[in-house]
Formats: C-alpha cells, structure tokens, sequence
C-alpha cells in the first residue's frame, strides 16, 4: 500500500510555469493541455497554445486560456510527449 505525501500546492505550481501541462475540470469530462504560462494566490491557472479535449476527444486549439480555481479539479505535467528513458 503507498502512503499519499501532500504537496504545497503553490511551489508545485510554480514549478510547472513554462512546462507543458494537463488541467482537468470538475465537470463535463473536460481537459485542456497547453503551456502554462502564469498562476496566481488564488491558483487561477493561464495556458498558451491550449487544446481542448472532452471525453478524451480532441475538440482542436483554442489557443491562450484563462481557467478560474474553482473549476480545477487536477492540474499535472503532461507526460505524454516525454521521452521514454530505456
């Protein structure tokens, strides 16, 4: 059984500034992946080159976003282009 270890949540945001995200929201299947570009004190979250994805379906570029705190569910670093280490 693994043990959770919370995280502070604004230097992991603070980390991912520049890095290729992925936001879920709290409804409708929605995802958008994009750069992140900025956070604030109330964890509103600002993406560049944003695509939207709901059911795990590509709805296209959107572009600059700005997603509210209070619609985030999860917030993570998209790993699905990184490179596999062998």
């Amino acid at each position: 059984m693994s043990e959770f270890t919370p995280t502070n949540p604004k230097p992991f945001l603070r980390q991912l500034i520049d890095k290729q995200v992925v936001v879920t929201l709290k409804f409708n299947n929605t995802k958008y992946k994009g750069k992140l570009v900025s956070t604030d004190n109330y964890f509103n979250i600002q993406l560049t080159e944003a695509e939207e994805f709901v059911n795990e379906s590509s709805r296209g570029v959107i572009g600059d976003i700005f997603i509210r705190c209070n619609n985030v569910l999860w917030i993570g670093e998209d790993l699905s282009n990184a490179e596999q280490v062998v």
